[in-house]
């Protein structure tokens, strides 16, 4: 008598290798009943929400920050996670696909979707490192016998430097282009250029590609919070690498970023993370993250009206400098963006703290001790009211609020 499959999975023990084998989840559900995500059922139980659990959201007036939960996803990303949902697929597969795909919107070479800009920073890394070679892979982070060195301008360090010298490499900083070129040998495996300062940087990033092409070095640029704009600015200059997040403007899945660049390092990696079992085998994206940034980018290229958003934005910044502009010493000022990322308009807000009796830190804390909770950002001299994070409706309640707590420090009620 043949045995179930129930008593084969008991007898093989409950690892994942055995489970697997022995058909998981699929041979279970048809002994337990457990419905296929393809069913749609009501829901068992009361669906948790951040305030069940006594976490209070917030009116996001910062930023596309990934401590304050990034962006929102579109409805078209949700629906894209949700039917990829529905069915399994080789991951391989997948990601040969998708890596297509983001190469014809991009008009790159190709691209990979991995768990964060900076796990697609690190994946680039081992890329220049290790390449597609088994043996050096499966080494990292001992790079020793490899090119295991990076070479970044001064200014460019930042402390998203770890997911690059975590793959064991040494960060190289030099002060001006005739130090980095003296600093190249034959260890030199990356050149690393943080984007949103590129415009303040004394290094020109076309002067660092033409010295990465002059030596055969990989230019790599992280633009995580940046906008990932058609043809690509980085790699139509000439770098070979960039990484975005999928969190941010392109309001996809939080936990995923993009690499894109050239072919046979976006693909090397690739088998540097996971699925793979490489260094970077913790840094898993799922099917449905893979899925629902790829929506993203396509929103981004061609669903989305990137002029009307921007109007906006200015409405909202608008409609909540004249809810305070009668305040007495209240001055409010609309401010492009001067920096790649979070390219949005801004509000600044001041006052003389002689006549208003508050600290701009009071107010950001009182905003946010409040109801609802707003988190805004402070300086010694006044407020900064980021536009790109505020969902419909959050201008009349952060207009509300600031004008509270301003009218009753004008008033000496603190």
């Amino acid at each position: 008598m043949k045995p179930s499959p129930l008593k084969t999975i008991s007898a093989a023990g409950v690892s994942r290798r055995s489970f697997f084998k022995t058909g998981g989840l699929a041979a279970l559900a048809g002994f337990s009943g457990w419905p296929s995500p393809r069913q749609a059922e009501p829901s068992r139980i009361t669906i948790p929400t951040y305030q069940s659990i006594g976490v209070r959201p917030i009116i996001n007036c910062l930023g596309t920050h990934t401590n304050r939960g990034g962006s929102l996803m579109l409805p078209e990303v949700m629906q894209a996670m949700e039917e990829a949902n529905k069915h399994y697929v080789r991951m391989d597969e997948l990601m040969e696909g998708v890596g297509k795909r983001l190469a014809e919107l991009t008009g790159t070479e190709w691209g990979i979707v991995t768990s964060g800009a900076a796990a697609a920073m690190f994946a680039g890394t081992c890329a220049c490192v290790a390449g597609a070679d088994p043996e050096k892979m499966a080494r990292l982070p001992d790079t020793t016998g490899m090119k295991n060195k990076v070479l970044v301008p001064k200014g460019h360090r930042h402390i998203y430097d770890r997911a690059i010298w975590m793959a064991g490499v040494t960060m190289i900083e030099a002060e001006s282009l005739p130090a980095m070129e003296a600093a190249i040998d034959d260890s030199i495996a990356l050149i690393s250029v943080l984007g949103e300062i590129l415009d303040q940087s004394e290094i020109s990033l076309e002067a660092m590609i033409g010295l990465g092409k002059k030596y055969g070095i990989p230019i790599m640029v992280d633009a995580a919070a940046e906008r990932p704009d058609v043809p690509d600015r980085y790699i139509k200059a000439g770098a070979d690498l960039v990484a975005y997040s999928g969190g941010k403007c392109l309001r996809g899945p939080q936990g995923a970023g993009i690499l894109l660049g050239r072919k046979d390092l976006v693909k090397a990696a690739f088998l540097n993370v996971s699925p793979h079992h490489a260094l970077g085998r913790p840094m898993k994206v799922g099917k449905e993250g893979i899925m629902g940034t790829l929506a993203a980018l396509e929103m981004w290229v061609h669903g989305r009206d990137h002029k009307a958003e921007w109007r906006e934005w200015e409405r909202k910044l608008t409609s909540m400098s004249n809810k305070i502009n009668s305040i007495p010493s209240v001055i409010s000022k609309m401010n492009n963006p001067e920096l790649r990322s979070n390219v949005a308009p801004t509000l600044s807000i001041s006052w003389d703290q002689k006549i208003i009796k508050i600290t701009p830190r009071e107010v950001s804390e009182q905003l946010y001790s409040g109801e609802p909770a707003i988190e805004m950002p402070f300086e010694d001299t006044g407020l900064i009211i980021m536009s790109y994070m505020l969902e419909p409706g959050d201008e009349v309640e952060v207009g509300r609020r600031l004008q509270e707590v301003l009218s009753q420090a004008v008033k000496g009620k603190v």
